[in-house]
């Protein structure tokens, strides 16, 4: 199974993605456990399996998805064993970053620009916290910037979307590109300022 996977196969943050066979090798137990399994073997293909255009074949309502090749693109499931290392993952944030940002539910993710390093999390009213460094500061301490009350907004149905922030007559837009060409970077950090824009930049999505 290890040779029909796309790598990565993506796991939800702060989990590490998995890059290649041996990875995966070494971490299949972790996530199809018996639960996943049997609702694999057990499924019709008839009935359970369905074709929803360009992003593939899913199982259930999207438990699982293969591409028209057959190969795994993800697995939107998660193991008792990768719930609990998840959230082992979460404290061992927590104790890593500056003492007022420890107040979060969940990390969403850390994404570096050339000159920036942030960090969005989602917080316990719904809403989404920015907390900013240089690039070469730790989280460890204080941020340069940290804005609250930002909002998730999708971009069309390939699961590219952007997480949106103000301050004063200040707007700071962190993109995620999902489906996007070589040319595309992974991530954009884009900042208005009395909606002009002052800042681009490309960025990546540090997820180790």
């Amino acid at each position: 199974m290890k040779a029909h996977v796309a790598y990565p196969l993506r796991r939800e943050y702060p989990l590490s993605d998995i890059d290649n066979e041996l990875e995966f090798e070494k971490r299949y137990n972790e996530i199809f456990d018996d639960s996943l399994k049997t609702i694999i073997i057990s499924s019709n293909i008839k009935k359970d399996w369905s074709a929803v255009g360009w992003r593939g074949i899913m199982l259930n309502n999207g438990i699982l998805w293969l591409d028209y090749d057959g190969r795994l693109i993800s697995v939107n499931y998660q193991s008792n064993y990768e719930r609990d290392e998840r959230a082992k993952l979460i404290e061992m944030d927590k104790d890593k970053i500056y003492r007022s940002l420890k107040d979060f539910e969940e990390p969403i993710l850390i994404m570096e620009t050339k000159q920036n390093k942030i960090r969005i999390d989602k917080l316990k009213n719904g809403k989404y916290r920015y907390a900013s460094w240089s690039i070469n500061s730790k989280m460890s301490k204080k941020p340069d910037i940290v804005i609250k009350d930002g909002n998730w907004i999708p971009e069309g149905s390939g699961g590219n979307h952007r997480y949106e922030f103000i301050n004063d007559n200040y707007k700071y837009e962190c993109i995620i590109n999902v489906l996007r060409t070589n040319d595309t970077p992974p991530a954009e950090l884009v900042i208005y300022r009395n909606d002009k824009e002052i800042l681009n930049e490309p960025g990546r999505i540090k997820r180790k």
